[in-house]
């Protein structure tokens, strides 16, 4: 009864992985364009605040880490990950990862 009714809104197999299979596989050629504005649009705001003259510890930290241009593709497209099998996970993998901040460096040896 219930199934017809819901409609799109009806819950997925637990054979199927539930939700994990709906994430796509890897980051289509659209979605890497917005990181890369993302990340440019987190630079420009950096510049504003260097630029305006405030200061805070948080800003000096940022100040430090490389532009989104001096960033290898491996760091802009994937996270450090503990888990994974290579120690890496496609940052559209994280959970909110457009409104998280995204580590721009990685733990030394990974």
């Amino acid at each position: 009864m219930f199934g017809s009714f819901l409609g799109a809104f009806k819950p997925t197999m637990a054979t199927l992985g539930g939700r994990a299979w709906r994430i796509p596989w890897r980051l289509s050629k659209t979605r890497k364009a917005n990181v890369r504005k993302r990340l440019r649009e987190v630079d420009s705001v950096v510049d504003t605040l260097l630029a305006s003259g405030v200061q805070c510890k948080q800003l000096d930290a940022v100040k430090d880490m490389p532009r989104e241009a001096e960033m290898l593709a491996r760091d802009k497209y994937t996270t450090f990950s503990r888990t994974a099998k290579n120690h890496r996970k496609g940052v559209h993998k994280v959970p909110h990862f457009t409104k998280r901040p995204i580590p721009r460096t990685t733990p030394a040896g990974f």
